[in-house]
């Protein structure tokens, strides 16, 4: 792998449990030692059951959570938010898209006061350049001018998953993190979603860390493929690799699990589905 842009090793990170007024406490080891290399402008898909980890990696990527233990490195930069603090560069370095576009909107706001706060936060912009930045956001992610004076819950879920997307990138940020951001959406909308983000990557030579559990879309988008298992990289290569011959038993079986999918076998459930 050329260029990585991140770099992660021996990632760990540990919860106490509390077992209530008379239990024990117990620790939970929710990820345990994951190391790997992202290259630049390509997407790195981590999948898995619920559980297994993949959440609490995103939240360790983006800053949310510290880790226990290991390292995590941006473009030759190592993160240390428990000694140091969370720097306005490290926020403008990575960003985060969750399932839920609602929730992460604030329904106060308006559409282009959401696009803009980065903006205001982060950068020395005049409030004219703020609004001709965010307006030009919307367009890159299909919604109209119109939109920028508009709330949250006037948009279907789709659209707020966009908007979701825009914000996120404002700050042209060097690391995205997508915490399975399409699978509260309909079939017809994930495809649009998933080809938004591939055209968006392109542009913008974006990073991906696409956490997911479902493998329709891990094979649509991945460049490589990170599976884990009760907080294990079990397995990791090429998309191609992963699929075509999977090593780990706990792969073969979560394959063997899923019904094959891709973005035109989503049409085509859709096509059957309008025609019952």
């Amino acid at each position: 792998m050329s260029d990585p842009i991140l770099k992660v090793r021996d990632l760990k990170r540990d919860y106490v449990i509390s077992g209530g007024m008379f239990g024990k406490t117990k620790l939970l080891h929710a990820v345990k030692g994951v190391s790997f290399d992202v290259a630049r402008g390509s997407t790195l898909a981590v999948v898995g059951e619920s559980g297994c980890g993949k959440s609490t990696l995103a939240r360790m990527l983006t800053m949310i959570d510290p880790p226990t233990s290991g390292t995590i490195e941006i473009d030759g930069e190592t993160i240390d938010i428990t000694s140091h603090g969370i720097t306005r560069e490290m926020r403008q370095a990575v960003q985060i898209v969750f399932q839920n576009p609602y929730g992460s909107l604030n329904p106060r706001q308006k559409i282009g006061a959401v696009l803009e706060e980065p903006l205001l936060l982060n950068t020395s912009m005049s409030a004219a350049e703020r609004r001709d930045a965010a307006l030009a956001m919307l367009e890159k992610v299909g919604l109209p001018p119109a939109h920028y004076g508009r709330y949250p819950h006037m948009f279907s879920g789709g659209q707020r998953q966009r908007v979701a997307i825009a914000r996120a990138i404002m700050l042209r940020p060097k690391l995205l993190v997508l915490d399975e951001p399409v699978s509260a959406l309909d079939l017809s909308v994930q495809a649009q979603i998933l080809n938004l983000l591939r055209d968006l990557q392109d542009e913008f030579d974006l990073t991906y860390v696409f956490i997911s559990h479902d493998l329709s879309v891990v094979r649509y988008i991945a460049d490589e493929v990170m599976v884990m298992y009760f907080g294990e990289a079990v397995e990791h290569g090429t998309r191609d690799q992963v699929f075509s011959d999977p090593q780990h038993d706990y792969t073969k079986t979560l394959f063997a699990a899923t019904p094959r999918a891709d973005v035109e076998s989503i049409k085509k459930r859709l096509a059957a589905k309008s025609a019952a």
